[in-house]
C-alpha cells in the first residue's frame, strides 16, 4: 500500500482532492493589512517555491468547511460542514505527524523516515507500512498542509494557467506575496481561480484559497494560523502502538511508478483522464476491505468505508448509471457498478471520462 492509500483511511474527502489536486477542507486563514514587498515576478515566485527547502517547521491549522456536504457515515466528520483545527509538524529526512482531532478522539499520522504509523484512538486502531527513501509524505497530508496543497495546486495546475503575482498579505504573521493561477480558455473547470499565499522568506506557500465560477466569495481555503520554522523535538516523529492497539501491517508498494525521485503515480486500479484543471480520476468506489466488517461496524482498522449511497441525484448515460455528488469545487460520480470518478469539473467531463 503506498503512502496516499494507507492515508485513505482518513477519509474519501482527500481521495477527491488528489483528484483536482487541491483539499476539500476549508481554513480561516485570516490575513492582517498588506505587508510591503520587494516586486518580484510570478515565474520567479513559482521557482522559488518548487525549489524552496524550508527546513522543519510546526504549525496549526484552522479548518471551515463551507462545501455543503452532509454528515458521511464512515467519512472524516472535517469533511462535513463546520470548524476544526489540525496540528501539523515536519521535520528533516521525511518525517512529519499530522494530527486531526474528531471530537474527543484523533486521528494521527507519523513518519518517521523507514515507517508511517496511522492511528486512530476511536478504536484503537494501527496501521503501518514502510517507505522508501524521498517517499512523499501521505498524499492526504495536502487536505490539512497549507505547503503541501499549495505545492500540489502549482505542480498540478501551473501548465494550464495564467500565472500572476497579486500583491501581498498577512498569514500566521508573516508577510507574503498573493500568487494566483487562473485556468487557461480551454480548461473546462468550476473553478475561477486559485490564491496562494507564499511566506515571503522560505517561499513556501502558507494558504491556499479557491475561488469558484459564479461567486465572488471563496469557497475553500486552507491557512496556518500560527507557523514556527525551526528544529523539532524528535520524539515527534516516532510511534509506540498505545498498550491494546489493534496493529496491521501493510505491504510496501511492490511496484513504484517511474518518474521524479519520491513522486508516486495514482494508486493501482485508478486511471486519470485529462490533465491540469480538467483532470478526472475514475477508481474505484470506496468499499469495506476484504475479510473486514462493512460500514456502520466500528471496529475494523481505519474506521469503515464511507457510505455515499444517499448522496447526490440520479444519473444515468452510455457509461450506465450511478449517482452525481456535487460541491461547489468539485463533482463526482458513483457508478452503480462500483467505480468513481471525480473532479473539479462539470458533469458532462465526468460522463465522458467514465465513457473512455
Amino acid at each position: 500500500m503506498t503512502a496516499g492509500r494507507a492515508w485513505s483511511r482518513i477519509g474519501v474527502g482527500a481521495a477527491l482532492a488528489g483528484a483536482v489536486g487541491l483539499g476539500l477542507i476549508a481554513v480561516p486563514a485570516g490575513a492582517g493589512a498588506a505587508p510591503e514587498l520587494p516586486p518580484v515576478s510570478a515565474q520567479d515566485l513559482v521557482s522559488s517555491v518548487l525549489t524552496a527547502k524550508p527546513g522543519p517547521f510546526n504549525g496549526t491549522v484552522a479548518l471551515d468547511n463551507a462545501l455543503g456536504l452532509p454528515s458521511i457515515p464512515g467519512a472524516p466528520a472535517q469533511l462535513a460542514n463546520g470548524t476544526s483545527t489540525a496540528r501539523v509538524w515536519s521535520g528533516d529526512d521525511g518525517k512529519g505527524r499530522l494530527s486531526i482531532p474528531s471530537g474527543s478522539d484523533e486521528k494521527t499520522v507519523v513518519a518517521d523516515g523507514t515507517t508511517v504509523w496511522t492511528y486512530d484512538s476511536a478504536d484503537r486502531t494501527a496501521a503501518k507500512h514502510a517507505v522508501t527513501p524521498g517517499e512523499h509524505a501521505p498524499d492526504q497530508r495536502s487536505a490539512t498542509d497549507p505547503t503541501a496543497a499549495a505545492a500540489q495546486a502549482i505542480e498540478t495546475l501551473g501548465k494550464t494557467s495564467t500565472i500572476t503575482v497579486d500583491g501581498t498579505a498577512e498569514v500566521a504573521g508573516r508577510p507574503a506575496y498573493d500568487l494566483v493561477l487562473a485556468p487557461n480558455p480551454t480548461e473546462r473547470t468550476l473553478l475561477r481561480e486559485v490564491r496562494i499565499a507564499v511566506d515571503a522568506e522560505k517561499r513556501v506557500p502558507t494558504r491556499l484559497t479557491v475561488l469558484a465560477n459564479g461567486s465572488t466569495n471563496p469557497a475553500l481555503e486552507i491557512g496556518f494560523t500560527d507557523l514556527t520554522f525551526g528544529p523539532q523535538d524528535a520524539s515527534l516523529f516516532t510511534f509506540t502502538p498505545p498498550p491494546g492497539t489493534t496493529v496491521t501491517d501493510e505491504p510496501a508498494p511492490a511496484d513504484k511508478p517511474e518518474g521524479t525521485p519520491g513522486q508516486s503515480g495514482p494508486p493501482a486500479g485508478t486511471t486519470v483522464v485529462g490533465d491540469g484543471w480538467d483532470t478526472v480520476v475514475v477508481g474505484k468506489a470506496p468499499t469495506a476491505p476484504q475479510g473486514r466488517p462493512t460500514p456502520g461496524d466500528q471496529g475494523r482498522p481505519g474506521g469503515a468505508a464511507p457510505d455515499l449511497s444517499s448522496l447526490g441525484t440520479p444519473v444515468s448515460g452510455s457509461w450506465g448509471s450511478g449517482r452525481l455528488i456535487t460541491t461547489a469545487v468539485a463533482s463526482a460520480i458513483v457508478t452503480d457498478d462500483g467505480r468513481v470518478a471525480g473532479g473539479a469539473v462539470p458533469e458532462q467531463v465526468l460522463t465522458e471520462a467514465l465513457a473512455k
